[in-house]
């Protein structure tokens, strides 16, 4: 089942403008995580984990979801299916596997924010908890990079199941 035309442009849209957006959301929330690793002033410190807490709810995870989502709708909607070409399917992977750490690591930088805003963060308070959050929207950001790569490099290859439908079909003409 293909979607039409208009609302297949629509959806590609979105799409490239969450995940796009999430990749720039998920830069921001790293700078941010560097600065409270690296301020010596504790009030410039603490604040940026307040600021990564918002990011994160209120920007990252709706973009990622979005992402996720509308990838989804393509994927089922066009002619590219979601388990035709190894491309697809791993941008597909990589998503969701970005929205599941991202999940994960929600309560991880709740606590924190909430530790900077109830007492003064020292530079060695919750270190490894900070450290983590600065290596997984690297990792995250590496991920979103990579998915990006596949977009527009889109690399040969079907699956099994993609090669079975492609002769189904050349069958089908003949």
């Amino acid at each position: 089942m293909t979607m039409p035309p208009a609302l297949r442009k629509f959806i590609l849209v979105v799409h490239i403008i969450s995940s796009v957006s999430s990749l720039g959301a998920v830069a921001c929330f790293l700078a941010l995580g560097l600065i409270g690793l690296g301020s010596a002033d504790a009030q410039t410190a603490r604040s940026p984990y307040v600021a990564m807490d918002a990011v994160a709810r209120l920007v990252i995870v709706p973009l990622v979801f979005a992402s996720f989502l509308t990838g989804l709708v393509q994927a089922l909607g066009t002619t590219w299916g979601l388990f035709r070409y190894y491309w697809v399917l791993a941008k597909f992977l990589l998503t969701l596997l970005t929205a599941i750490v991202l999940l994960l690591q929600m309560d991880g930088i709740t606590y924190v924010a909430a530790a900077a805003v109830e007492a003064a963060l020292s530079n060695v308070d919750l270190l490894d908890l900070r450290h983590s959050l600065v290596v997984h929207a690297a990792g995250g950001l590496v991920v979103l990079l990579l998915t990006t790569v596949l977009s527009v490099y889109k690399p040969r290859g079907m699956t099994r199941y993609g090669w079975r439908k492609h002769q189904n079909q050349r069958g089908n003409r003949v």
